[in-house]
């Protein structure tokens, strides 16, 4: 039946219900036998039928559309926010939803402006800064909604994320039972601190309490994203402290530079700075060595975020927060 819209009393012809069973088949209202929902939707694969999604709307009262806003903003890695965002793009999906982008920008009022339109269903929130000027709209709103990080103060929000801070430990840990004694952060670019961003300071946090967990030396520093920059950062760094026999990276685009002026400094990597670094499994796959990392899930918080927030439109009960437990693959860096 290709070249024309397959309509929904065909597909109730094909399987042999009628109308009204395939529209409770789609929409989920009433229970359907076993036997009748596979013919339904046995029928509706063979024919290629697809459901009207402005008359689903109408019906349902609802869009079918979550907003995701996402942080294209200085000092935030492209790729992987990328990650997150084709996550939240396919998750959706999975729920019948699609996805509207907004850009972290827009602020508030591109917040207000999308649910005051019905445009979307529930929204989902990156970029999330620990005085977030957003969360207040957030209470206030009908619309569901779930952050991808977390404010100072997230009572009254449900939010999901790696848990930064046991990330920032675990490394120190790691290079603490290797038996290093002085190491430090190589963190996000200044410009993402200065704003305030959770995931960032808490990794700082996390890595300097560690630090005095363990008695060891360190110190943690921002890090910029261009080879000079980082270059001057790890070369101050070590004529600051000779003794420094470890780094953990917290910055993708980094990482790489990193790697390249301590070859430049006449640093071997392990033998005389070990280097561990906080990203996607592929970026420390890919480096020269591959490096010891803790992963950021990125597939997986953002399936997750979906879930909460398709929970949320259910009705169904949701944990506020959601930390995942961070996981530390050794390779040949440490």
């Amino acid at each position: 039946m290709s070249g024309r819209t397959v309509t929904i009393s065909e597909v109730a012809k094909h399987a042999g219900v009628a109308v009204s069973t395939v529209s409770y088949v789609l929409s989920g209202k009433r229970t359907i036998s076993a036997d009748t929902r596979r013919r339904v939707l046995d029928s509706i694969s063979a024919l290629g039928y697809h459901p009207n999604a402005g008359a689903r709307a109408l019906a349902s009262k609802r869009s079918n559309v979550i907003a995701l806003v996402l942080p294209l903003r200085a000092g935030m890695h492209v790729p992987v926010l990328m990650r997150f965002a084709s996550a939240v793009v396919t998750a959706a999906r999975r729920f019948d939803h699609d996805v509207l982008l907004l850009t972290a920008d827009e602020g508030t009022e591109g917040i207000r402006r999308v649910a005051a339109s019905a445009l979307v269903d529930a929204l989902v929130l990156m970029d999330v800064e620990l005085d977030d000027r957003r969360v207040p709209l957030l209470r206030e709103l009908a619309e569901p909604s779930v952050l991808i990080g977390f404010p100072a103060t997230p009572a009254g929000l449900t939010c999901v994320d790696l848990d930064f801070a046991a990330a920032g430990a675990r490394c120190v840990e790691h290079l603490a039972d290797r038996g290093h004694e002085e190491i430090a952060l190589l963190g996000a670019p200044s410009v993402v601190y200065e704003r305030g961003t959770g995931f960032a300071r808490r990794t700082r946090e996390g890595f300097v309490e560690a630090l005095d967990a363990h008695g060891l030396k360190g110190a943690a520093l921002p890090c910029e994203e261009t080879f000079d920059e980082v270059y001057e950062t790890v070369r101050d760094l070590l004529l600051d402290r000779p003794g420094l026999s470890g780094l953990v990276v917290h910055n993708e685009a980094a990482v790489s530079h990193v790697l390249a002026a301590l070859r430049q400094l006449d640093r071997r990597v392990p033998h005389d700075v070990a280097v561990v670094a906080i990203c996607p499994d592929d970026v420390a796959e890919r480096a020269g060595p591959p490096l010891t990392s803790v992963l950021i899930p990125a597939e997986e918080v953002g399936r997750e975020a979906v879930r909460l927030v398709m929970d949320k439109l259910e009705g169904r009960d949701v944990p506020d927060s959601t930390l995942l437990t961070p996981l530390l693959t050794v390779r040949a860096s440490s």
